[in-house]
């Protein structure tokens, strides 16, 4: 009596796995990924530009040269198809924390003496 139970729970289970489908990997629209790269680039050419006549945004140029590759990293990451879901999930959610990080910057420049 023990092994047909034991029998029917690995029966039961394997229909479990067999019924459920692959999950699908969360993909980050194309059309917001370009919108983050384009605000990314725009604040990279604002700062880069504004270092120019202020010194003090030198640095922030510098700094800021990295934002555009950060995003085609986690991009990549997202795009590939070994990622497992969870790593999808993280390169959408450290693109989106970069693009915030893209536009605050960008919102900072006038108060730097940016135009």
């Amino acid at each position: 009596m023990r092994w047909l139970l034991v029998l029917v729970a690995c029966v039961g289970c394997n229909k479990r796995a067999e019924q459920q489908p692959p999950a699908e990997l969360p993909v980050m629209p194309a059309a917001e990924a370009k919108r983050g790269q384009d605000a990314c680039a725009a604040y990279v050419t604002k700062a880069c530009g504004c270092a120019d006549t202020v010194p003090a945004l030198k640095e922030a140029c510098g700094l800021s040269r990295a934002l555009p590759e950060a995003i085609e990293v986690s991009l990549s990451v997202a795009r590939n198809p070994e990622s497992t879901r969870r790593d999808v999930l993280q390169a959408n959610d450290s693109v989106r924390k970069v693009v915030k990080e893209c536009i605050e910057e960008t919102a900072k420049l006038p108060a730097a003496g940016c135009n």
